[in-house]
């Protein structure tokens, strides 16, 4: 995947900061991130959330608010409103770039801002929160020992996360003339509501308050225990998986096909350059994980390289026992396929060729069900060996590789 950089003018002609990040074959869709208070597009969760709905076909574009992260202005100038005419500066500069985005997503604050900012943008057809606020007045938990300083004096410096931030009164009477229940009464897009029930910085009682005053379609999606800023890797993919497959049926399908590789091409895309999570695109349909144990430095998060060549090995076998068993009429009620993969000398191995050289071993163990003949098991036993993988595994083969 590649991704762009670039800037353009938001609610009060500051220059915000962008990143607009494409799948990598063919763009299926357009999709804008808007980030949780105080936050960044660089947080792990937004760089790991967009990065995956990019994997799955969509042009992602991420921006930091007024006053954050690389974008100018001053923070303490902003409020809910600021950052809802953010959301619609950015959609158009999206539409510049490429296109107008059809999917909205929103994390925490961003996502109470994107359910406001939907009215102003026709393009889009479905929108997703992420432990999103049903009432940006709740913000003021948050600081709610500096209230009374905030209103005697205009404003207060209050501590968010570690960091200072300046908050006006201005801002506080912005989150208190706030609704969203007539946003959400006439959202005309389709409304997927996720949340954890364990989120101690916005209850999920909020959830249950989007989805009550949401018109359908509209669905929720349980983030079980996952925290609020979406920190674990695997509750960022997760995320984008689901949005990405409910997103299918209300955005428009138009993903790559690589007419040269008549099974579709599979695109691996690293999660984390600390680690060695990837993200894995077959086809431009399945998405999946591989990674490698965490013993070695990896998260465990998928199966390694090796688990999927010996995957292919299993379904392979089992497809193949499958047709020869249709073919001859066989009675075969059940398959179940185990592979385990070592290395060994080619000493150690029977038919192997090169002394002294290790060799890939399978150990494939086939478990049938069914009423047939000793005659018939031993034909389904033979027949295991000429699937293709088996074949491609036993043959040489060749790779070139090229530079994108």
């Amino acid at each position: 995947m590649r991704s762009e950089e670039f800037v353009f003018p938001g609610h009060s002609g500051e220059s915000l900061s962008a990143r607009l990040t494409f799948p990598p074959g063919k763009v299926r869709a357009t999709a804008l991130f808007a980030h949780c208070f105080t936050c960044s597009k660089d947080i792990p969760a937004a760089k790991r959330i967009t990065s995956a709905l990019a994997h799955r076909g969509f042009a992602v574009l991420s921006f930091d608010f007024t006053g954050l992260g690389h974008s100018d202005g001053e923070f303490g100038n902003t409020n809910f409103t600021s950052n809802v005419a953010d959301i619609v500066f950015a959609a158009k500069a999206l539409e510049l770039k490429l296109q107008a985005p059809s999917l909205l997503v929103g994390h925490s604050l961003g996502g109470a801002a994107v359910l406001r900012a939907t009215s102003e943008m026709a393009s889009v057809t479905a929108v997703a929160t992420i432990g999103a606020p049903s009432d940006p007045g709740h913000l003021k938990h948050l600081f709610a020992n500096q209230l009374g300083s905030i209103e005697a004096l205009g404003e207060a410096e209050v501590d968010l996360g570690g960091r200072p931030f300046r908050i006006t009164s201005d801002f506080l009477r912005d989150i208190d003339q706030v609704s969203l229940k007539a946003s959400l009464g006439s959202l005309n897009a389709a409304l997927l509501v996720m949340h954890s029930p364990v989120d101690s910085v916005v209850d999920v009682s909020h959830a249950g308050e989007i989805f009550r005053f949401a018109s359908h379609p509209k669905s929720y999606v349980s983030l079980d225990d996952a925290d609020h800023l979406i920190r674990k890797a695997k509750d960022a993919r997760y995320v984008a998986d689901v949005i990405a497959t409910w997103a299918s049926r209300y955005v428009p399908e138009s993903l790559d096909k690589d007419e040269s590789a008549p099974d579709g091409a599979v695109v691996v895309s690293e999660v984390d350059p600390g680690g060695f999570a990837q993200d894995v695109l077959v086809g431009g349909e399945h998405s999946l994980a591989a990674d490698e144990p965490a013993d070695i430095g990896g998260t465990n998060t998928g199966p390694t390289p090796y688990h999927f060549v010996s995957i292919a090995l299993a379904a392979c076998t089992s497809m193949t026992i499958r047709l020869y068993a249709r073919r001859k009429k066989i009675p075969l009620d059940s398959i179940s396929v185990r592979v385990t993969h070592n290395k060994r000398h080619a000493v150690e191995c029977e038919g192997c060729e090169t002394a002294g050289a290790t060799q890939d071993h399978f150990v494939r163990t086939l478990s049938l069900g069914g009423n047939f003949t000793a005659e018939q098991q031993a034909s389904l036993l033979a027949i295991a060996d000429k699937c293709p993988v088996h074949r491609t595994l036993e043959a040489s083969a060749h790779i070139s590789t090229t530079m994108a």
